[in-house]
């Protein structure tokens, strides 16, 4: 199948080695780092969810407003929200968006960070609230009559919503999450389950987790990956940028790596980077090691034909979408356009071409 490309947009420029500028929202950078992702051929771009930005639902109908095909993957927190208005809401702007809306909930993998916003929950709570909280929002989407719903977590009385999904039966939901409390909360709750940039191996392994409690519990699933490429125009150039990137982060904290976080994804990113700075082919895991694998972290390094080769093989694992985003954002977003995203279309197309033909005879 065609593979999935997910960049990234945000109220203003910002990453681990460009320090944030200007006022927290500008609708002017929301519109031209739309334009450029759309631009450069990519599917859709993710909305981040964070605890003091600006909200991403505007982020996203803004980011609507002025393209025609790209797709949006808007992070969503359950739990400040009550479902049914959630739902409503996504559905709106789905329909403002003529169909482009995708969301991807966030359970939350930080106890201090979902206190800012006034949730106390712990962690294994959290997914539990988090299955009952998706599967409201599916009724609410597709139930053709008020319903009653009695919970752990919520209890509503002849809920119906008369806006409905663009899309049929209702848009796509995302989810991810390292533990095991994450995959029996998501696994049969998602269409797509997305994961972090680890090694071939491991990746496997966690895939094959995520399937069996899909499979248990009569659900499909398929897959994101996400990772950082740094490209150049030949190996060695590629290797010096990203030591560069490496030292620009390090110099930013003063030499020292980032405080780890909780959550099991994070720890899972940083057992790789302990284990080997580079694995497979391309992926280098200092980047993760010095951020404290806060979120997406770890780098594929190379040029654009070694980095389309190693995206390749998540994809044969099931990784039949990849989210990929610059440490210098948007001239990072141009440069996969021209020189990677066609580069992996093509060994994906090439690929699924060899698949599908037949044997030969014994």
């Amino acid at each position: 199948m065609p593979v999935e490309m997910i960049g990234w947009i945000a109220p203003r420029v910002a990453s681990e080695i460009i320090p944030a500028s200007g006022p927290p929202f500008s609708a002017e950078t929301v519109a031209e780092t739309a334009r450029i992702h759309e631009r450069a051929g990519f599917d859709r771009v993710l909305i981040g969810y964070f605890s003091d930005a600006p909200d991403g639902f505007l982020v996203g109908a803004a980011a609507a407003a002025v393209t025609e095909r790209l797709g949006f993957l808007l992070a969503h927190r359950p739990g400040f929200v009550a479902p049914p208005v959630a739902a409503r809401k996504l559905a709106t702007l789905d329909q403002l968006s003529a169909g482009r809306l995708a969301v991807h909930i966030i359970t939350g993998g930080s106890d201090a960070d979902q206190a800012k916003d006034g949730d106390w929950t712990d962690a294994a709570t959290r997914y539990r609230r988090t299955s009952e909280y998706v599967g409201l929002l599916r009724r609410c989407w597709t139930e053709p009559a008020p319903f009653d719903h009695d919970g752990e977590f919520y209890r509503t009385r002849g809920t119906y919503a008369e806006i409905r999904c663009a899309q049929q039966p209702c848009i796509p939901v995302y989810g991810g999450g390292g533990s095991e409390p994450a995959i029996q909360a998501l696994a049969p709750n998602v269409d797509v389950f997305m994961l972090w940039g680890e090694p071939l191996r491991n990746t496997a392994v966690f895939m094959d987790r995520v399937r069996g409690a899909a499979v248990s519990a009569g659900r499909k699933l398929t897959f994101s990956l996400s990772t950082r490429p740094i490209l150049a125009a030949t190996e060695g150039q590629a290797w010096d940028r990203a030591r560069a990137i490496l030292d620009q982060v390090l110099a930013k904290r003063g030499g020292t790596a980032a405080p780890t976080r909780q959550n099991i994804g994070s720890q899972r990113l940083l057992a790789a980077a302990a284990e080997a700075e580079v694995h497979d082919t391309c992926l280098w895991t200092p980047l993760a090691a010095a951020t404290g694998a806060q979120g997406n972290s770890t780098a594929l390094v190379g040029t654009p034909e070694t980095v389309a080769k190693a995206m390749l093989e998540y994809y044969k694992l099931g990784a039949t979408s990849l989210l990929i985003r610059g440490y210098d954002p948007r001239p990072d977003a141009v440069q996969y356009g021209e020189e990677l995203i066609p580069r992996l279309r093509q060994l994906v197309a090439e690929w699924d071409a060899a698949r599908a033909r037949p044997l030969p005879p014994a």
